[in-house]
C-alpha cells in the first residue's frame, strides 16, 4: 500500500451506499494537534459533492488547543479571519458508526494546501512528509500501538475506576491485580461490542489485558506495514472505546496519569523494518532467537532516539498532566535507555526472531497524538542509522536498575528542548515546529494562569 494518502473517490461512495443503503448521515473527521477529533457532521444528499468535489473547513482545526480555542499569534486563527482550506477524504476510510442511533458512517479526511499538496501542520501530512524522508533509506516500516487506559465509573461525581468486586462481601478488590482474567470478565459486555464495533469498522483489535491499576485496561492492534494507518487505528481505537464505554455506562480516560499513586497510561508502539529484498533490517539474518549483539542497524536506530528523546518528549507528553506520569518506580520511562525484555527502560527490545525483530518505544502516554508520535520516533530511526549514533550501554535481561529523571520531567522544559532541536525541523518541518511550540507555549501558559483546588488546599488557610 502507498504510504501517500490517497483521495477517496465516488465508487468507494456507491460500493458503500449498495451495502448500507440507509446510510441518512457520515461524520467525517481527522485528528488535529492534539490528537483530538474534529470534524463536522454531513447528510447523505451532500455525499457525492464532497466526495467528488472535496470541501473545505477553517485551517485553524489543526492547530486548536485542548479546549477546542484557537491560538494567538499564528497562521489560520481568529485573528486572522480563520481562513478556509482544501480537504478530502481519505481512500478506503469509509466505514459505519456502529454505535450510532441511526443509520451512519464516518470517514477521515486530510487538509490540502492551495497547489492540492498536504497541509503542513496536519499530523497525518507530517507523519507522511517524515516517511518519504525514510524510505529513501527502508521501504517498508511494520508497526502498531498499544494503548493503555481506564474505565471509570459513568455514575460517579468525581473520577472512580470501575473496580472489580470482591464476591460474597461487594467491596472493591484491593490492589493491582495485573492480569487477571476475571477483571476481563467484568467488562465482557463492553468488550464483546468493542470488538464487534472494531470488526465493522476494520480496526485491527488484538489482545486485551488487565493492566497495572484498578480499572486499567490494554488494547493492542496489530502490526501492518503503513505507518498512516495504523495511526489511523490507533485513533479510531481510541474513538471506539470512549463510544461503546459510554454504552456501558463507563468513561474510558487516556489521560496520561489520572490517579496520583496508580500507574499511568502509556501509547507504546513497536516498529520494524523491512529492506529492498524482503528481509528484517534489523536482523542478523540468523534464524533462532535474536539476542545480542544486535545488528549495527538496530544499534544506530537506537542510538537515534536516544539522540532526540529529550527534544521529542514535548510529542510523547504534549500535555501539563502527561508529566505526571513520568515518575521513577512507576513502570514509566524517564531516562533515555534501552534494553533487552525489560520493561523498566524506554526503547525496549522484546523476544523475537530474526523476521520479527523490532523496538519498543515506551516514552509515550495515552494522551499523545499517535500520527506526531510516530513520526518523532521514525525521526529519531532515520538520524540515528544515517549519522550512526552509538546507543551506549545495553540494559540487561533481568538487570536492576536505578533511574535517573533525565528525560524532561516539567511541560516548559520539554518545550524549550524542543525549541532548541536541530534535528527534528529536518524531518517534521521548520514551520510545523513553530505552530507546535507555539500551540504548546499558549495551553501551558493558559494552564498555569488557572487557580485549581489545590491551590486553595496548599494555601487558602495556610498563609
Amino acid at each position: 500500500m502507498s504510504k501517500i494518502s490517497k483521495k477517496s473517490n465516488l465508487d468507494e461512495l456507491h460500493k458503500f451506499m449498495k451495502k448500507f443503503p440507509d446510510t441518512q448521515e457520515m461524520e467525517i473527521i481527522m485528528g488535529d494537534i492534539n490528537g483530538v477529533i474534529r470534524g463536522k457532521r454531513i447528510r447523505s444528499n451532500e455525499f457525492e459533492s464532497i466526495f467528488n468535489n472535496g470541501f473545505s473547513m477553517p485551517g485553524s482545526t489543526v492547530f486548536l488547543d485542548i479546549l477546542g480555542q484557537t491560538i494567538p499569534d499564528i497562521k489560520w486563527s481568529a485573528e486572522d479571519g480563520d481562513p478556509d482550506t482544501g480537504a478530502h477524504i481519505i481512500a478506503g476510510s469509509l466505514a459505519t458508526i456502529p454505535w450510532a442511533k441511526k443509520p451512519s458512517a464516518q470517514a477521515l479526511f486530510s487538509f490540502v494546501n492551495d497547489a492540492n499538496e498536504p497541509f503542513f501542520a496536519e499530523p497525518r501530512a507530517v507523519l507522511q512528509k517524515t516517511l518519504s524522508k525514510l524510505e529513501e533509506l527502508v521501504p517498508t516500516v511494520v508497526m502498531a500501538a498499544e494503548l493503555e487506559f481506564y474505565l471509570l465509573d459513568a455514575n460517579s461525581d468525581r473520577p472512580t475506576p470501575k473496580t472489580s468486586l470482591i464476591p460474597g462481601i461487594g467491596r472493591p478488590q484491593p490492589g493491582p491485580q495485573c492480569y487477571h482474567p476475571d477483571d476481563l470478565w467484568d467488562i465482557e459486555g463492553f468488550l464483546n461490542d468493542l470488538y464487534a464495533a472494531c470488526e465493522k469498522q476494520n480496526i485491527p483489535a488484538g489482545t486485551a489485558i488487565s493492566e497495572y491499576a484498578p480499572g486499567q485496561f490494554e488494547i493492542n492492534l496489530h502490526h501492518i506495514d503503513d505507518p498512516l494507518l495504523a495511526c489511523d487505528h490507533a485513533m479510531l481505537l481510541k474513538r471506539a472505546i470512549k463510544a461503546i464505554a459510554r454504552q456501558h455506562d463507563f468513561v474510558a480516560c487516556f489521560m496520561a496519569k489520572p490517579f496520583a499513586e496508580e500507574s499511568g497510561s502509556g501509547l507504546h508502539m513497536h516498529m520494524s523494518f523491512i529492506d529492498v529484498d524482503g528481509n528484517n533490517y534489523f536482523s542478523q539474518n540468523k534464524k533462532e532467537r535474536a539476542q545480542p549483539p544486535y545488528s549495527d542497524n538496530l544499534r544506530y536506530a537506537i542510538g537515534g532516539l536516544k539522540e532526540t528523546m529529550g527534544a521529542a518528549t514535548a510529542i510523547f507528553a504534549p500535555n501539563a498532566n502527561s508529566y505526571r506520569r513520568l515518575r521513577p518506580e512507576m513502570f514509566a520511562p524517564v531516562e533515555p535507555n534501552w534494553g533487552a525484555n525489560h520493561r523498566n527502560v524506554s526503547l525496549r527490545i522484546p523476544i523475537s526472531d530474526a523476521k520479527n525483530l523490532r523496538f519498543e518505544h515506551r516514552v509515550s502516554g495515552a494522551d499523545a497524538n499517535p500520527y506526531l508520535v510516530a513520526a518523532a520516533i521514525l525521526s529519531g530511526v532515520h538520524y540515528g542509522i544515517t549519522h550512526q549514533c552509538n546507543p551506549g550501554k545495553m540494559i540487561q535481561e533481568f538487570e536492576v536498575i536505578s533511574l535517573n529523571q533525565e528525560i524532561p520531567n516539567r511541560w516548559n522544559k520539554a518545550i524549550d528542548e524542543f525549541e532548541d532541536s536541530k534535528i527534528l525541523p529536518n524531518y517534521l518541518g521548520g514551520e510545523f515546529c513553530k505552530t507546535f511550540i507555539a500551540n504548546r507555549r499558549f495551553e501551558e501558559s493558559e494552564f498555569n494562569n488557572n487557580i485549581s483546588d489545590i491551590d486553595y488546599s496548599w494555601y487558602l488557610r495556610s498563609v
